[in-house]
């Protein structure tokens, strides 16, 4: 789709690769393009999932380059960080999965980028993860205290932010922040693990509306009391509840068979 952020398709899935390789930094025209993939696999009726990961064996991302905010005054610095927020949470907005592939180290903004996504699936290997902005003088910017604080708690988010912590893999599977690890002997191999991955949350296996649905819940409701979550479940409940998927599941249940689903 664009130079800085490759968009490919797969049998329902939808690769977003990161395309500045070593350290995969994004600038302003990162986002707009990233902006503009997701905005792309939002309206795809053949879209299901979404993969997001970078070029490369080194990072996932490094988060906002340093080159630019240097040389950006206070407004521009502003209306980037404010458009960065707005496009992750598309990412989280939308009613399909998204999964973050973490092929390598997953550093200040490039964490902030994978925690707006669903699920988050790693790389073996001697990698980084963390949000070290407090090294440069800044604060985070682009939901890391806030997601962060959400993921593994008020005192533990403090602690990783204001110590800089750089935790490894595993450290990051122990804590909440990254959902699986998987040892693959190259890169192209671990990206290819996680696209069969999302593979599994399509038709005719799974029922992506379902899938999408039950996302939207937990995203919009569960900052909520337990009362407007509640009223939000049941919302998109039935709108789930009118779809071809449910008859399909229902069907097969009652005649003891594999259900094939259809996104419809």
């Amino acid at each position: 789709m664009g130079t800085l952020v490759n968009y490919v398709t797969d049998k329902g899935v939808a690769l977003l690769t990161l395309t500045d390789p070593p350290d995969n930094a994004y600038t302003h025209e990162t986002i707009k393009e990233l902006d503009a993939c997701i905005l792309e696999a939002r309206f795809d009726d053949d879209i299901h999932v979404v993969v997001l990961t970078g070029q490369g064996d080194k990072y996932f991302s490094a988060g906002a380059s340093a080159n630019m905010l240097k040389e950006a005054d206070e407004s521009f610095q502003y209306y980037f960080f404010l458009h960065a927020a707005e496009t992750f949470l598309r990412f989280e907005n939308t009613p399909k999965l998204v999964i973050a592939a973490i092929n390598g180290h997953c550093l200040g903004g490039g964490l902030e980028l994978a925690l707006s996504c669903d699920l988050r699936v790693a790389r073996e290997g001697a990698f980084q993860i963390g949000v070290p902005d407090i090294e440069l003088g800044l604060s985070p910017g682009a939901g890391g205290t806030q997601r962060l604080a959400r993921l593994v708690g008020k005192a533990r988010a403090i602690e990783l932010l204001v110590e800089a912590k750089r935790l490894s893999v595993d450290e990051a599977l122990a804590a909440g922040i990254v959902h699986k690890v998987w040892e693959t002997e190259t890169n192209e191999s671990f990206v290819r693990r996680a696209v069969d991955y999302a593979h599994e949350f399509c038709p005719p296996g799974r029922a992506a509306i379902a899938v999408g649905q039950i996302k939207r819940a937990v995203q919009s409701g569960a900052e909520s009391s337990l009362e407007q979550g509640l009223a939000i479940e049941r919302e998109l409940q039935q709108r789930v509840f009118g779809t071809h998927d449910v008859r399909e599941g229902l069907a097969a249940f009652i005649h003891k068979r594999k259900p094939t689903f259809q996104a419809r």
